[in-house]
């Protein structure tokens, strides 16, 4: 697999996200920037979440998936749209609960050169674990059986504080 990169992307009023690659823990600070940022400025009218191009996806990215919608939809009532035309990766969306927060289409977002690559920022042990924690947190919220599959992991991480 190849490494994960996180590329964003602003057209009339929507923010694309693209993930590619195998995308982990180490990208999360990149994509919580980049969404911090819009959701401060607001002024859009629509998110889509790219993943044609992803080869693989952990937990805690999609707890940080999960997150934008939820704020979307409680701040600005907007639902945003993640496309997968990747099966695999769906079939993950759909176990976790995605299709109560997101639309999920199965075509892929057209590339017209537009997108910036967004740079990693370095990420020290205590902030990646809160980034974990507060991921799987969020997806225990979307249903019980995430509750179930993330409790102890996240019963831990909070353990070590």
């Amino acid at each position: 697999m190849t490494s994960g990169v996180v590329e964003v992307a602003f057209e009339e009023g929507v923010h694309v996200i693209r993930l590619s690659g195998d995308v982990r823990l180490n990208l999360c600070s990149t994509l919580e920037r980049y969404v911090d940022e819009f959701l401060a400025q607001g002024h859009f009218h629509n998110v889509m979440i790219d993943l044609s191009a992803a080869e693989g996806i952990d937990s805690t990215t999609l707890g940080q998936l999960a997150k934008i919608s939820i704020l979307c939809r409680e701040r600005f009532d907007i639902t945003p749209t993640i496309s997968s035309p990747n099966e695999g990766i769906t079939r993950i969306l759909l176990s976790m609960g995605f299709d109560q927060v997101f639309h999920i289409v199965d075509n892929e977002i057209e590339d017209d050169g537009r997108f910036e690559r967004w740079a990693a920022d370095a990420v020290d042990e205590e902030c990646a674990r809160e980034q974990v924690i507060e991921a799987h947190k969020v997806l225990m919220s979307l249903n019980h059986k995430n509750e179930e599959t993330f409790r102890e992991l996240v019963d831990t991480l909070e353990a070590g504080r």
